[in-house]
This record gives structure tokens, C-alpha cells and sequence, in this order.
């Protein structure tokens, strides 16, 4: 099969046009006795002259109603002929196209006495209707000839009595039958179909030679439409004659009287062609319906992200009976496929008349008159209580909503029930939506934590937006410095517009919130620059363009917002001798990771080329604020420090000297997307700011990691060893060793001074709890690492909320050397360990809605462990809370998943494994 291309209809962004070429033919004349006693046929042009002045109009119909005005041609006065040449232009696109369209075209003729169907002066001269697509779904193009019905006007419907193409009429042979052949008219078919070909590029053109044809064509089609009108009436004449031979032969005079006053009254037989073009395409134009998406689903309400998935029923599945087809299903034939049909009661959550049942309820209490001093009796606030004490991800029940709003005004005292009153609302209502925002107006101040909720992607009111950004407003800049990361994620949930005139400050409180706090605080602006750069450089699909673009507004108003003040200019020019220095070490990094060489080799170059002073790196003058932490002004470099590690990305530890004479080591990465480690370590300092609130200080060290673009960041080094290295290098109790070495103490707990101990014990119960709550995955040896002071730490968090690349991997990673280190699971400092583990698991589980809020912020964020399932990422922390218990059954829960994994068998062979795997890539 030879191959093939067409166009479909829909993608045809084009107007649908026509020209109107000139119409050709000719009628027997009135005889001039019959228009001296017809005043009403004496005044029309076309009775006056063959070449009056006629004008035409076009409207596209479908499905016999119209679909535009009608467009009309300008005047023109006519000498030889009725030649318009003229392009009409109808308000309609072909991609809006039905199958059915057609077009209804009119020529109108002037007549001052008016007539039947007669709009002002003007009458129908006569019409024709042209379809626009023909038997094969295509887009009629070229010139096309329309048979003109004369005194009618195009009436456009379906079964149009106008049509543009007259089917001609087989006539059989009969004896005694005389047969008129108009051999003009054949003749002129037979070059009708030559043009045809002429046109569509099968006959090659001669442009002298095809202008003396065309010419020729046309004189020869006047020639034979005054042929064929005397065929027409020669043709009648034998066909009346021979069926009413009978008739005439009985009652001749009364035959010639009728005869006489036929004559007189009717101009005869008339052959009228219209000629039109369309426009030609490149390719045949097939028509193709436009599918539009399907209609919202009305009855479903505002939701938290983490919700919203849960709402909605999952599709029905389908059972295909014998001999029918699924989609996709190749053996069965095209009618046996089935259609999906988009039904929007599938979606909702209950039927309309229990929805129209809740309206009626909750219009009782609409105006809000008696609802400001009702108050609920001792059953119904303990109900009240309940619902405010919901996570974000629980689902209100339509009763709860209505409670919600009856009790609104008695609520407007408790914080913690202005997120399910905002959820009870509905938004769509108007009246309602206003009064609902009289009343946030009347709220006690909430927590930080519903702030951030109120900012999710399913909270798209701008009203309750702006409600939790006044609440950001009282928190201090370190406060804000912890959410920094998914504030500039709920930038998405703005109504920011992408138009480069609209300033994002006008379109979104948020933007404008952030904006004047970053420029009044270096350390803030510092991050909140870095973010929105990410964000920037993300050019993948899920992120998409319009998202680009809008954070780069929001960065062009930032920095425009920065000059403006008195060290703006200084501040500015700090930020970009960051990117400056960030893409001096992206290029060395890039250029190691991609070379085929020895680790000697590339330190080798790598601390050639940051001792090189063409790169400034040797000596930073001014000192340069370090964007991992603004806090430490950068004065240079050391390449004799420098180290690279040998992994398949081969990060770069690189020292440099600080305006303090310490000296600060960072690991540069290439290739690599730190966006998912630098969330885990923000959550981390997170909750040690948590608890530390709490008094309970476990000696957490999370390190700091900043991702400059999404391949490439840097992150603090830590003196450390892992647990693996201490392993191969002390075979008893190593990490006790490994403490021993560095902080003996004859007379402290096991020959170790007591507060490395402690610190020891503390970081190790605050790491387990928080990493059994994050899912951290794929933990071995390897990614447990002790700094000498004591303080235990993790690394590596590529795998989150539950992932983990090794099979029966347990929830909480509790190794035998780090309980060997405490002396074992019978020892004293053992059962502190554990007293940890439940404390610190207690006082997350109390903050547990500021987390699962941060998350729900972070669906968006490209996260890849978020990414696969953004619907669940919420829910896989709010399971690992267990709020459905109380904290006694909850402490339980935790001590028999620390007890499992102390007596599990599968982590030691799975430590076991990787050494080996490791020893063997080694």
C-alpha cells in the first residue's frame, strides 16, 4: 500500500472562506406584452436586462438551523457578464466544523415592489446549497459548480430543495421516442473533469496555452447554455406532445388558449450555473470531531490534596461477554468496540438528591441571624471536638460539613476548626462563599501548620489564601526559614498570570508575602533565590512551561524588588557571584565525572584547575556568602584538601577557608537530582526543632544540602566514618571501639566518656524514629555513619516513604552494632535508648499535622519517591503515625517494631550482601 497523508478537520485553526466567481447561463425571456400587465415582473432588474446588477450572500448551516450570520458580497456593477471574483470570509473555523455543515448561497435580486421571500428591496434571484464535505468525509476544495434553483432562496437544511449538485436523470429508450442529445453539454463535462485533473497537479501546466483554453472554455459554455435552453424547450415540446396527443386532438382550441397564456406568463426554461471556489490544501482535509474534555463534576467538593484520590470511586471494571472486543483488541471488528461514555455521576461521592437535601438544610441557616448565638449542648460539642481533632487527610462526611456550618459563628473561637470549616464550605455557591469569608474575618489566629494546609492545591480561594498568608506574617524569619521550601512549591497554587505585564505581587499575596520577606533578610533571600532557581532550570513535562514561567516572574520581581532598597544592588550582585562560582565548580565536576581516568588523575586535575587563579577560586574578594549557609563568608580555597570520591558520580570534596580561619569542607555533586535529599534533611531539622520544643534535645545533626539545579548541589561534609568502614577496621564491637579510640574515659561507662555516650544513644533513638516515619529505604552500613564526638547520623535518602530496592527490608534500621555499642539489649543504656524512641515518637505524633501539611505541599515538587504515587505520599506518613490509636496502644506499636527488627534475621543477611556486593565491585 502506497503510503498516504491527510489533515484532520479539527486541527484546522482556518476560517472557512469562499469565492464567488460568476455565474453563467441563461432564460427565456418575458415577452414584452406579458411585463406591460405585470407591473409586479416589469421592475425586477433580471427581467430588464440578462446583465443586471445582482449580489449574493453566504451562511454556513448544520443540522438545518444556521450557524452564522450570512456574509454578503460587495456591489458590483455588471456590463458583459455577472463576474464577482470576490473572497467571502465567514466567522467560523473549519475545526468547528459538523459533518453535516454546508453552505446556503443566495443571489439576490432588486425588485422595488418586493415579492415572496423578499428581504426589503431585494428577492430571491435564486439559491443552491453546497456541502462542505462530501460522501467520503472530505473537505470539498477548488472550483466547484452549483446548479442554481431559480425564484428560491437556499433554504441550508439536510434535505435542502436547493441542492448545489442535480443528479442527472436516466432516461430509458423507448419506441417512437424522439431523444434530444445536447452534445455541447457532454463536451463540456468531459473538459469539466480535465480541469478537475488540471487542478489537483495530474496535467502539467503551460500557462499561454491554459489562459487560450480557459478562454475558449468559457466562450464555448455561453454558446452551449443558449444550446441547451433551446434543447429544454424542443425536448418538452415532444415530450408533451407524445403523452397528451389525445387531449390536444379533442379540445385543440381551448389547448392553444392555454398554451398562449403559458407563453405569455412564464419566461420558459432557464440554465444557471453558479461558479465558486474554496481553498486547496496541501493535503486532502478529513473530518474529524473535535473532542472536548469532560464537564467538571459538579456535586464533588474542595478537598485536601491528600483526600481528594480517595473520594473519587475507582472506574467500574468491565467484564467482556463472548465476542466482544476491548479496546484494543484486534481480533474483533471495529463494531464490536466498546465506547467509553463520560459519566459524571461516577465521580461523586453521593447522589444529587441527597446533595440537594444538604442545600436545603444549610440554606435554614444561610443569613447567619440566629447562627451567631447558637450554641451547641453538651453532645453535640463533644461531636464538634471529634471533627476538629481530624487529621488533614480525613474525609468530612456531608453531616460533619453541615455541623460544621451550623456551629460556625461558636467555632470561630477554637483554631483548630477553621481548616473543616473551610473545607465545609461550599465555594461555588456564592452567597455562600461570601458570607463564609465574613466569617474568617472573625477567626482566632491559628497554628502555622493550618496556615500551610489553607495553601494546598485543592484551597484555590483567594480569600482563604490570603487568611493564611496574614498568619505567615507573625512568624519570624528563622520560623519561616523551615518552610521556605514548600512555600515557594505553594507558589503553584496561585493564581499567578504567566502575561509578562502582570506583576506576580498584584496576582498573588503569597509571591508578595515571600518577596518582602526575602529582601529584608539576606539569609532568607539566599534560599528563597535558590529555590526559585531549581525551579527554573526544571524543564521537564510534569513541571511544563507555564510553571517555568511563572517562576521566573516571581524571580524577576524578587530581584526588582531588590534593588530598591539601599544594599540591594550589593545584595544583588552577592547572588549572582553564587551562580558565578556554582557554575565554575558544575563545569570541573562535569568534566571529571565524564573523563576516563584514575581517581589519582582526576584529583590531580581537579585541584590544578581550583589552584589556577583564572577561576578566582585561590582568593575570593570580596568574601563570598556560601550558599549552602549564608552565615559563612568564603575567603578562598584549599586544593591540597581536595578529594574525589570514587562512586559513579565521583563528587568532589572541596575545603575552603572562611573569613574565621576555619576551614569548611562541601561535597559538589554532579548528575545527580538532590531535590529528594534536601526535602528529608528540611523535614529532619524539622523535627528537631519539634522537639527540642518538646526539651528534648537528641543530639541530631542533619547536614546541610542545597540543590543549585535538578542535576547538580552541594552538600556539608561531616568528619565521619561509616559503620561499614568501622566494621572492616575493628572486629569486636567496632563502633564502641571506634568511640573508644576517640573519647577514652577509664572511669566513664564502658571506657568511654559518658557524654559521647549519651549523645551516642540519643541521636541513634532520634534517627530510628524519624526515619521509620519518613520510610527512609535502602539502609545498610554503608549509609550509617558516627562522627567521633558520638553523634550518629544517616546518609543517602534516594529512597523514601517505603521504598527500598531490597526485599523484606524492615521498617526501622536498628543494626547489631549500634545495640552492641549500647552495651546490648539487656543493658541500662538500651532501655534509655528506647525511652527515646517512644518520647520522641509522642511528640511528633502531637505535630504530626504540620508534617503531613509539608508533604502535602511537596505532591508537585518533582520529588521522584512523591512522584510515583503523589496521591498516597501523604497517606504513607499519616500510616507510619498511627493516629487511630491512643499514645499508650501507639508506644506499644513502635516497641514491637524496634523489638522485630533487633531480633530479624533478614538485615544482618542483607548487610552481609551488600558487603559483598561492595567488596566485589572494589
Amino acid at each position: 500500500m502506497e503510503p498516504f497523508s491527510f489533515a484532520s478537520s479539527e486541527s484546522l485553526e482556518y476560517p472557512v472562506s469562499i469565492r464567488i466567481t460568476n455565474l453563467e447561463g441563461d432564460e427565456v425571456p418575458y415577452l414584452y406584452s406579458t411585463l406591460l400587465d405585470r407591473p409586479d415582473l416589469r421592475y425586477i432588474g433580471s427581467n430588464q436586462s440578462s446583465h443586471s446588477d445582482l449580489f449574493v450572500t453566504v451562511q454556513v448551516w448544520a443540522g438545518s438551523k444556521p450557524l452564522t450570520v450570512p456574509v454578503q458580497t460587495a456591489y458590483k456593477a455588471f456590463r458583459s457578464e455577472r463576474k464577482w471574483n470576490e473572497w467571502l470570509t465567514l466567522p467560523i473555523d473549519y475545526s468547528s466544523l459538523p459533518i453535516n455543515s454546508r453552505l446556503a448561497i443566495t443571489i439576490w435580486d432588486l425588485s422595488p415592489t418586493g415579492g415572496k421571500e423578499a428581504q426589503g428591496h431585494a428577492i430571491p434571484f435564486g439559491g443552491t446549497t453546497l456541502p462542505l464535505f462530501d460522501k467520503d468525509n472530505q473537505l470539498h476544495k477548488g472550483r466547484q459548480k452549483c446548479h442554481v434553483h431559480r425564484h428560491k432562496k437556499a433554504d441550508g437544511n439536510d434535505d435542502s430543495m436547493t441542492p448545489a449538485f442535480v443528479a442527472k436523470k436516466k432516461t430509458s429508450s423507448k419506441k417512437n421516442e424522439a431523444e434530444v442529445v445536447d452534445k455541447d453539454a457532454e463536451e463540456l463535462d468531459r473538459m469539466e473533469k480535465l480541469f478537475k485533473k488540471h487542478e489537483m497537479g495530474e496535467i502539467p501546466r503551460v500557462d499561454w496555452l491554459d489562459q487560450l483554453v480557459f478562454r475558449g472554455f468559457e466562450r464555448r459554455g455561453l454558446q452551449s447554455a443558449k444550446s441547451s435552453l433551446k434543447n429544454i424547450q424542443r425536448q418538452r415540446v415532444i415530450d408533451g406532445a407524445s403523452a397528451n396527443t389525445d387531449i390536444l386532438k379533442k379540445d385543440a382550441a381551448q389547448d392553444k388558449g392555454r398554451e398562449a397564456h403559458t407563453v405569455d406568463q412564464s419566461p420558459g426554461p432557464s440554465m444557471f450555473i453558479l461558479n465558486v471556489e474554496l481553498p486547496r490544501f496541501d493535503f486532502p482535509v478529513v473530518f474529524a470531531d473535535h473532542e472536548y474534555p469532560p464537564p467538571p463534576v459538579s456535586s464533588l467538593q474542595h478537598l485536601s490534596s491528600s483526600q481528594s484520590n480517595i473520594v473519587l470511586k475507582p472506574p467500574p471494571e468491565v467484564q467482556f461477554g463472548p465476542g466482544i472486543g476491548g479496546v484494543g483488541d484486534t481480533d474483533a471488528g471495529y463494531g464490536s468496540r466498546l465506547i467509553r461514555v463520560y459519566d459524571p455521576e461516577v465521580g461523586a461521592r453521593d447522589n444529587p438528591a441527597e446533595s440537594k437535601h444538604r442545600r436545603l438544610v444549610r440554606s435554614q441557616h444561610r443569613h447567619g441571624i440566629l447562627d451567631k448565638d447558637l450554641k451547641p449542648n453538651a453532645k453535640v460539642r463533644d461531636e464538634l471536638n471529634v471533627i476538629t481533632s481530624y487529621s488533614p487527610t480525613h474525609i468530612l462526611t456531608p453531616e460533619e460539613k453541615d455541623l460544621i456550618w451550623k456551629f460556625r459563628y461558636h467555632l470561630t473561637r477554637d483554631k483548630r476548626a477553621l481548616t473543616k470549616f473551610v473545607k465545609s464550605v461550599n465555594w461555588q455557591d456564592l452567597a455562600e462563599s461570601r458570607q463564609a469569608v465574613q466569617v474568617l474575618g472573625r477567626w482566632t489566629d491559628i497554628d502555622v501548620d493550618d496556615a500551610l494546609e489553607l495553601l494546598g492545591p485543592t484551597f484555590d480561594n483567594t480569600s482563604v489564601r490570603a487568611f493564611a498568608v496574614k498568619r505567615l506574617r507573625k512568624a519570624d524569619d528563622n520560623e519561616l526559614l523551615l518552610y521556605l521550601l514548600q512555600l515557594v512549591q505553594a507558589l503553584k497554587y496561585e493564581h499567578i498570570s504567566t502575561d509578562a505585564n502582570h506583576e506576580v505581587t498584584q496576582d498573588s499575596s503569597l509571591a508578595k508575602f515571600l518577596i518582602s520577606r526575602a529582601v529584608n533578610n539576606f539569609v532568607l533571600g539566599n534560599h528563597f533565590y535558590w529555590y526559585l532557581m531549581v525551579e527554573c532550570d526544571d524543564s521537564s513535562q510534569d513541571q511544563g512551561l507555564d510553571n517555568q514561567t511563572m517562576y521566573r516572574k516571581v524571580a524577576f520581581d524578587f530581584m526588582t524588588e531588590l534593588v530598591k532598597l539601599p544594599d540591594g544592588k550589593e545584595t544583588r550582585k552577592r547572588l549572582l557571584r553564587q551562580a558565578e562560582w556554582i557554575a565554575i565548580l558544575s563545569k570541573i565536576s562535569s568534566e571529571i565525572k565524564e573523563s576516563n581516568e584514575s581517581i589519582a588523575r582526576r584529583t590531580e586535575r581537579v585541584k590544578h584547575f581550583l589552584a589556577d587563579p583564572k577561576n578566582e577560586l585561590v582568593t575570593i574578594d570580596p568574601p563570598l556568602p556560601l550558599p549552602l549557609d549564608p552565615s559563612i563568608q568564603l575567603t578562598g580555597v584549599a586544593p591540597e584538601d581536595t578529594i574525589v570520591f570514587k562512586s559513579s558520580l565521583h563528587p568532589i570534596k572541596v575545603v575552603f577557608k572562611t573569613d574565621t580561619g576555619r576551614k569548611y569542607p562541601i561535597l559538589f555533586k554532579t548528575g545527580d537530582d538532590l531535590r529528594q535529599d534536601q526535602l528529608v534533611i528540611q523535614i529532619i531539622t524539622l523535627m528537631d526543632k519539634l522537639l527540642l520544643k518538646e526539651n528534648l534535645d537528641l543530639k541530631l545533626s542533619p547536614y546541610k544540602i542545597l540543590a543549585t539545579s535538578t542535576t547538580a548541589g552541594l552538600s556539608q561534609f561531616v568528619p565521619s566514618a561509616s559503620f561499614q568502614g568501622i566494621s572492616s577496621k575493628y572486629r569486636n564491637n567496632p563502633a564502641l571501639a571506634y568511640l573508644r579510640q576517640n573519647n577514652p574515659d577509664t572511669h566513664g561507662p564502658m571506657g568511654l566518656r559518658k557524654e559521647t555516650l549519651d549523645t551516642f544513644v540519643k541521636s541513634c533513638a532520634g534517627y530510628c524514629v524519624i526515619t521509620y516515619i519518613l520510610g527512609v529505604g535502602d539502609r545498610h552500613l554503608d549509609n550509617l555513619l558516627l562522627s567521633p564526638d558520638g553523634h550518629f547520623f544517616h546518609a543517602d535518602f534516594g529512597f523514601i516513604l517505603g521504598r527500598d530496592p531490597k526485599p523484606f527490608a524492615p521498617a526501622m534500621k536498628l543494626s547489631k552494632e549500634m545495640v552492641d555499642c549500647m552495651g546490648g539489649s539487656s543493658s541500662e543504656h538500651y532501655r534509655q535508648f528506647k525511652q527515646y524512641c517512644f518520647l520522641a515518637y509522642s511528640a511528633l505524633r502531637k505535630n504530626s499535622n504540620l508534617i503531613l501539611n509539608l508533604f502535602s505541599l511537596m505532591v508537585d515538587a518533582n520529588i521522584p519517591d512523591i512522584k510515583l504515587e503523589p496521591d498516597k505520599a501523604v497517606l504513607k506518613v499519616k500510616d507510619r503515625f498511627h493516629l487511630e490509636l491512643n499514645e499508650e496502644d501507639a508506644i506499644r506499636h513502635l516497641e514491637r517494631i524496634i523489638d522485630d527488627n533487633l531480633n530479624a534475621l533478614v538485615p544482618v543477611v542483607i548487610d552481609k550482601l551488600h558487603e559483598l556486593v561492595q567488596a566485589f565491585r572494589a
